[in-house]
């Protein structure tokens, strides 16, 4: 339903409606951006994160190997089971423990760098 006002002219009407298209678009301009930034910002918070998990993992994992776990474990590259309730918040990669003669290097990689999270590993030097 269209509610004509008296002494409106078509004109004006028009104006109005350009009016209001040229401040939608620029309103649109305006907030694109900020959605844009919110969304990166969100996949920031999410890489920062798991990668503050797979560091904690890493580091607590190598404090328990360090106090003689590594004995159990033969030389070379194996993978290293974890049981800790917050590997679950990691993306899916694998925990790997390098045994050599003189050291040890405990590490997690993801399956593939599309995640944004990089890499996290400790070296220890054995006794």
């Amino acid at each position: 339903m269209v509610i004509r006002f008296p002494g409106t002219s078509q004109k004006k009407r028009g104006a109005l409606t350009t009016e209001l298209i040229v401040a939608m678009a620029l309103l649109a301009a305006a907030v694109l951006p900020i959605a844009y930034s919110f969304a990166s910002e969100k996949r920031y918070a999410r890489a920062a994160y798991q990668h503050a998990v797979a560091m904690e993992l890493v580091d607590g994992e190598t404090e328990i190997l360090r106090a003689g776990t590594w004995r159990r474990f033969h030389r070379g590259v194996q993978d290293y089971p974890i049981s800790a309730g917050a590997a679950v918040n990691l993306p899916p990669g694998r925990f790997l423990l390098t045994l050599r003669t003189n050291a040890f290097t405990l590490e997690w990689r993801p399956d593939t760098k599309k995640q944004g999270v990089a890499p996290v590993s400790r070296e220890v030097n054995l006794p």
